[in-house]
């Protein structure tokens, strides 16, 4: 990759960081109490993974988190605020893992999307949950599990962003290859 590609890597990273920082605010419904909101803050994380493959996807994702850390934070254990932020955000950036070739078939294409998606959100999951594991019981009721009230919090918002983020994903492929292919 010659200077000219990783200045234009670096700047699509850039400049998808921030709208995914950015389309955290223009969120579906309303934000939970004690953080998190149903939105396409993941999109740009996606779209990057599979156009520039894992690396700018882990990057794209850590600027998310990042960002979203520094401007909007809820925290109230120095774990959580690592996991809800950086790690949540950085993790979804695996679905570079799925990336695929331009010759690679329409249902190929398609079964990647959904695995890289599913495979990236269920990281970003997993960081959140455990995070709520660790300081969760400060707002569950004293009869709740830590377990399942971080479980139950986390899928009610983390479930309908995957959905409307692979949704979008599949539209905007459809609509027009170069979202996923710099060189197509």
């Amino acid at each position: 990759m010659n200077n000219r590609s990783k200045v234009t890597v670096m700047a699509e990273v850039a400049l998808m960081g921030a709208i995914g920082f950015l389309l955290d605010f223009l969120s579906f419904g309303f934000a939970w109490l004690q953080g998190g909101s149903i939105s396409l803050m993941m999109l740009p994380i996606f779209i990057m993974a599979f156009r520039r493959g894992l690396k700018a996807g882990l990057a794209t994702g850590l600027i998310v988190g990042l960002l979203n850390l520094s401007f909007n934070p809820f925290i109230v254990h120095p774990a959580q605020a690592i996991l809800d932020y950086p790690v949540a955000f950085l993790v979804a950036g695996f679905a570079g893992l799925f990336a695929f070739s331009e010759e690679a078939g329409a249902g190929k294409k398609m079964m990647f999307i959904v695995l890289g998606v599913f495979f990236g959100s269920l990281l970003r999951f997993t960081a959140h949950f455990l995070s709520g594991v660790i300081w969760i019981d400060v707002f569950a009721p004293d009869t709740a599990n830590a377990y399942i009230y971080s479980f139950v919090y986390n899928i009610t918002y983390l479930a309908p962003s995957f959905v409307i983020c692979l949704l979008v994903m599949l539209f905007l492929v459809k609509a027009n290859k170069k979202i996923v292919h710099a060189n197509a």
